[in-house]
């Protein structure tokens, strides 16, 4: 605080200018960046060929595709078990039973080029769950951080508050003045407890 001069005739103004000005509090500024969406920094991360992994996963972990094969399924040897037991409809078995060649081969060739697919979809879902519990973190750094900023504003209203009580003259009890530096000591304590963990 200056000391203005006795003999300036704005010297009051100045005093009380300057008195005044140590409770005006700080324009927040947010300092960090906003909040990212965890779909949306997954989605941009992926190229073409993981987009279609996580499509082939979702699709083949659905009932549709169970149901699907399912019925391909009963078709298949269902046809091959009619034709191969009742010759007398002349039907062509096309992958005889009960040995079903054709068949065990097709399913052999979907299972392994669907394992390693299901495997990266996995793998790539797996990565999206870590950018979402990263960004989680961030956030709750963020919230620290502003917590913290409403923590010191509390205790700068607090003392505003006791300032102008005594410059109006407003008679305090003990017990009043007391709880209030208690309540500021408290808010203090708090804001201090945020900072720690994180410096």
């Amino acid at each position: 605080m200056t000391t203005p001069n006795a003999s300036d005739p704005d010297a009051p103004t100045a005093v009380a200018a300057d008195f005044w000005q140590q409770f005006i509090p700080h324009k927040f500024e947010r300092r960090h960046a906003p909040v990212k969406n965890a779909n949306d920094v997954n989605r941009d991360s992926m190229s073409p060929l993981d987009k279609a992994a996580i499509a082939v996963t979702d699709r083949v972990g659905s009932v549709g595709f169970f149901l699907i094969i399912f019925a391909w399924t009963v078709l298949w040897t269902g046809y091959n078990i009619i034709a191969t037991k009742l010759p007398g409809l002349h039907w062509h078995a096309f992958d005889p039973f009960p040995a079903f060649v054709a068949y065990l081969l097709i399913s052999n060739v979907i299972q392994i080029l669907l394992m390693p697919l299901i495997m990266v979809g996995q793998n790539l879902q797996g990565r999206h769950t870590e950018i979402r519990a990263e960004l989680d973190f961030e956030t709750n750094l963020k919230a620290e951080k502003e917590v913290e900023v409403i923590l010191r504003h509390i205790e700068h209203n607090s003392e505003l508050l006791i300032h102008l009580m005594r410059h109006m003259n407003c008679k305090l009890t003990d017990d009043e003045e007391a709880a209030l530096k208690e309540r500021a000591t408290v808010i203090s304590s708090l804001a201090a407890a945020q900072v720690a963990p994180t410096s």
